[in-house]
């Protein structure tokens, strides 16, 4: 079966109500996920240092890039979430998600200060 209809059926059987938009776009509705994901990788996270693709970790400041099979590896995201470092030819970051840097102060205030970001 779909995944959304076992997802729907899940819901229903416990009772959540399910909000159906026609103008979903999963490109800008997905927040939740992203902070979800954030929150539990917090000190993964890395800052756009130049243009051609550098990046730099907001905590130990190593040089790291996104993977060229990254579906971000042209779009080069201005601060971004990994889930691994892995190396080859450069420091590479897979499974890498756009984030807004003010949701660090606001997941994880233990780790991140307002002059971190």
């Amino acid at each position: 079966r779909d995944v959304r209809e076992q997802l729907e059926g899940l819901c229903e059987r416990v009772e959540v109500n399910i909000e159906k938009k026609t103008d979903f776009d999963p490109f800008h509705n997905n927040i939740a996920i992203r902070k979800a994901i954030s929150s539990g990788y917090f000190p993964h996270t890395s800052t756009l240092h130049d243009k051609g693709g550098s990046y730099r970790t907001v905590k130990s400041g190593q040089m790291v890039h996104i993977h060229p099979q990254s579906s971000l590896y042209e779009e080069l995201p201005r601060w971004v979430v990994y889930y691994e470092l892995v190396y080859t030819s450069k420091e590479y970051m897979r499974q890498v998600i756009e984030i807004d840097q003010r949701w660090l102060v606001e997941i994880a205030p233990h780790f991140y200060q307002e002059k971190d970001i």
